[in-house]
């Protein structure tokens, strides 16, 4: 297995919350500065458009004249359409008064969260750790797999019995319930055991290579019949390469640690 795809499954085991959340740790409150704009008498705040150019620049924009121009006449538009919408009353509005307020608890809930997750004290043994653990799960080999999905007991029997009298996998695989393999005979593809829930990778673990399941599998998703065509060493990539991935694991864990705690001491009626 190659170093990037690795990586790729080491970061799909992470939770992740949104980017902001583990923004760098620095200073970002802007100086006070005048109003950006003033439309029909009323200034806009210098603020809005340091948070919009903000995000700019965290998508890889350069902070131009031309960007600033953008910003200023999208805030213009903004407040244009918000007075507007005020003049028809739509703040007066249940719904819209509740989507407000959801907005509202949407920023503080990012602020406060962003603050607790970048004064999460994270070591390299904690790190370190983590990696072990997570090779762990992976396990030191790769399966290339392929299985026939069915409804009942009765047709997973009735496939294998067919396959016993010689009849080929590939061609058995039509009648597969998953769409994603059964218009390539059912291949899998490459995956390490941790990619499959529980029973499905225990089954196929013991098999030998060429060989099928004697009796049908079933999972949460039916009854699967599973074949086992190849097995190759999988080899972790280095710590420092996915160090970063790792962090951000054990940071959303706090994070949802946290929140969790939070939760179990609220007085919920």
């Amino acid at each position: 297995m190659n170093r990037a795809l690795l990586s790729a499954s080491l970061f799909a085991l992470t939770a992740a919350l949104a980017p902001s959340v583990f923004a760098a740790d620095k200073d970002t409150k802007p100086a006070a500065k005048a109003a950006v704009a003033t439309v029909n008498g009323k200034a806009i705040p210098a603020n809005r458009a340091e948070v919009l150019i903000a995000g700019q620049l965290a998508q890889g924009q350069a902070k131009t004249p031309e960007l600033e121009a953008a910003v200023k006449e999208e805030l213009v538009r903004r407040e244009i359409l918000t007075q507007e919408a005020l003049k028809k009353g739509f703040d007066k509005k249940s719904e819209v008064q509740g989507q407000l307020e959801l907005a509202r608890q949407g920023v503080l809930i990012s602020a406060y969260l962003n603050d607790f997750a970048r004064n999460v004290k994270i070591s390299d043994d904690d790190v370190k750790k983590e990696y072990e653990a997570i090779k762990a799960a992976l396990g030191d080999k790769e399966y290339k797999a392929r299985h026939i999905l069915v409804e009942t007991e009765g047709e997973a029997k009735d496939i294998i019995a067919k396959l016993k009298a010689g009849q080929k996998f590939e061609e058995l695989a039509k009648v597969s319930k998953d769409p994603g393999s059964k218009e390539r005979g059912g291949e899998l593809g490459w995956a390490n055991k941790a990619s499959y829930v529980p029973a499905f990778s225990e089954a196929m673990v013991k098999l030998e290579k060429g060989k099928f399941t004697d009796t049908p599998v079933q999972t949460n998703f039916g009854w699967h019949v599973i074949q086992l065509d190849d097995v190759r060493e999988l080899k972790a990539p280095p710590f420092d390469d996915v160090k970063p991935q790792i962090v951000q694991r054990l940071r959303s864990q706090a994070v949802e640690k946290h929140i969790l705690d939070l939760r179990a001491k609220a007085k919920v009626e």
